[in-house]
């Protein structure tokens, strides 16, 4: 059975679904191929029901349950592990909401925390998240920062005006969901559990060779450095990854349940986890 799979170029994401996609574990009749593209894009096919199965954003996962099912295994969930939102030197952290600010896409999980946290602010404009620290360098607004960033902006002279994951954990008391793996939920049960277990798999082979790193992370990392790729694995796939847990699946239920008191919703009243 030859399944389609998405999920971003990032260090993390080609950690988790290498040995899937390369075939350096078993994976029982299923063929995997793998489409790289950047959260948003992934995020709006997952609108569209595109893939078979998907990575996205926390953030985009109320609007997608009617398709979707969120697997298990694969996500990107933790503590200190949130987006920045920063500024260059001449701008100030006062009356935040009379700026302009940058955001890695409408549907993302950054987006949801920045609006969480400065729910005033409607002066925003959307941008692919690598454009981000350099719309804060020319000092024409605030930025919310995502993946490699958090290890760059510093040294090209950007200051952190708020972490926008701090702020989500002391409010809620839970580990953050940045990012999750979600299947078509047509797709028979027997199907999304395999391919749940599989992704595991893949989790832990790669987890048994780290930290060396093999070319598929390099050739997707867009000259990233081996010291930041090593720091956002670290950083992004955890215990977490390989399995949510009831504690990371409280997590995701808080998330729907802020999302729907945002935006007058039901979501968290779905049975979104594959199994259960």
């Amino acid at each position: 059975m030859n399944i389609a799979i998405g999920f971003s170029p990032c260090p993390n994401d080609t950690f988790i679904f290498d040995a899937l996609v390369n075939q350096k574990i078993d994976t029982e009749g299923f063929t995997f191929e793998p489409v790289l593209e950047d959260v948003q894009t992934l995020n709006n096919w997952a609108l569209e029901n595109k893939l078979a199965v998907t990575k996205l954003s926390y953030g985009v996962l109320p609007l997608v349950l009617d398709k979707y099912k969120l697997l298990n295994s694969g996500s990107a969930l933790g503590r200190g592990v949130g987006p920045l939102l920063i500024r260059n030197n001449s701008l100030g952290n006062e009356n935040i909401s009379e700026h302009l600010i940058a955001i890695p896409g409408k549907n993302t999980t950054a987006h949801l925390l920045f609006s969480v946290a400065y729910p005033e602010a409607k002066n925003k404009i959307f941008l692919r998240y690598d454009e981000i620290e350099d719309f804060a360098l020319s000092g024409k607004g605030l930025g919310v920062i995502i993946h490699e960033n958090r290890f760059t902006y510093a040294e090209k002279g950007l200051i952190k005006v708020v972490d926008l994951g701090d702020f989500w954990e002391k409010q809620t008391g839970h580990a953050i969901p940045l990012g999750g793996i979600v299947i078509q939920g047509k797709l028979e049960q027997s199907v999304q559990q395999k391919i749940d277990s599989l992704i595991r798999k893949s989790i832990e082979y790669s987890f048994s060779n780290y930290p060396a790193l093999n070319d598929y992370i390099r050739d997707n990392a867009q000259e990233m450095s081996e010291d930041v790729m090593r720091k956002h694995i670290d950083l992004y796939v955890n215990n977490y990854s390989i399995d949510l847990g009831e504690e990371g699946k409280a997590s995701v239920k808080n998330l729907l349940s802020v999302y729907d008191r945002m935006y007058g919703t039901t979501s968290s009243d779905e049975n979104i986890f594959v199994g259960d």
